[in-house]
């Protein structure tokens, strides 16, 4: 999967400001080390979530991008990991696991993830 790849997906398939919460709520997962996602499929949500970044979600703050963005370029830093922590909790609690697990179906129906099993299905 290429960003290319993804960013005609997103232009074929609009995210609602829902969704977009969901995508920076994986993305959040995917640094904080919680994602349970394969690692193929992390790569697609990380390049869906550089496509999204700019749209505007429902829930979540804004400001979440700055600290995701300097979340992914010092992975090392502790106190960003402990405030990434923090707003992974956040997010987590403010979209159901319902809202997720059809964000991730919906993924998977219209193509951007790899359909799967049900028992294989994994928590992002």
């Amino acid at each position: 999967m290429t960003p290319e790849t993804v960013a005609a997906w997103v232009a074929a398939h609009p995210l609602t400001p829902l969704h977009v919460d969901c995508a920076v709520t994986v993305m959040l997962k995917i640094i904080d080390g919680k994602c349970k996602m394969r690692a193929d499929e992390k790569v697609v949500m990380s390049l869906l979530y550089d496509q999204i970044r700019d749209l505007p979600g429902q829930l979540l703050e804004p400001e979440l991008h700055a600290l995701i963005a300097t979340a992914r370029a010092a992975p090392d830093d502790e106190d960003l990991k402990n405030r990434i922590y923090e707003k992974r909790l956040f997010a987590e609690t403010a979209l159901s696991r319902p809202v997720m697990k059809g964000f991730k179906a919906m993924l998977r129906e219209q193509g951007l993830l790899e359909k799967r099993q049900k028992d294989e299905d994994a928590d992002a």
